[in-house]
């Protein structure tokens, strides 16, 4: 059974009003992969966490898309001041390392560089690297398949 199998678990649990459960598999998910996956965030179908989700940090209000790839050591959190958090598209690939932070939406078939900060919106399509992050390439339909 992997990560995202004890997250939708936990989840379906919290959406079903089960009042303990959600909270001790989101602890063994804490304890047995060092990721933060909380049963409040929203994470679509398809969604792969990379390696068990080693090391990945989300935030509890964050919204993932569908079939999004997330690699080991991403954080996808707020920043103080702000109530409102990072907001993935669909089809979104994040890279190893990388921190996509505040209130930030990222468009759908969006590629994020390994160790990229992400502090600014991006477009669907766009391919952005560094820190802080910057958009090199818009792709194009051929380019995405």
């Amino acid at each position: 059974m992997n990560v995202y199998k004890w997250y939708y678990l936990s989840r379906w649990l919290y959406l079903h009003h089960v009042p303990v459960l959600p909270f001790i598999i989101k602890a063994l998910i804490r304890i047995l992969w060092a990721a933060v996956i909380p049963y409040q965030a929203d994470i679509g179908k398809g969604s792969f966490l990379g390696y068990q989700g080693l090391g990945i940090v989300i935030h509890k209000r964050c919204v993932l898309g569908e079939n999004c790839h997330i690699s080991q050591n991403v954080t996808l959190g707020g920043t103080s001041g702000y109530w409102e958090v990072s907001k993935l598209g669909n089809d979104v690939h994040v890279g190893a390392g990388a921190n996509i932070i505040g209130p930030v939406t990222i468009g759908d078939h969006c590629i994020i560089g390994a160790g990229a900060v992400v502090i600014t919106d991006l477009p669907a399509n766009a391919v952005a690297v560094g820190v802080p992050a910057k958009v090199v390439k818009i792709r194009d339909d051929e380019q995405q398949n």
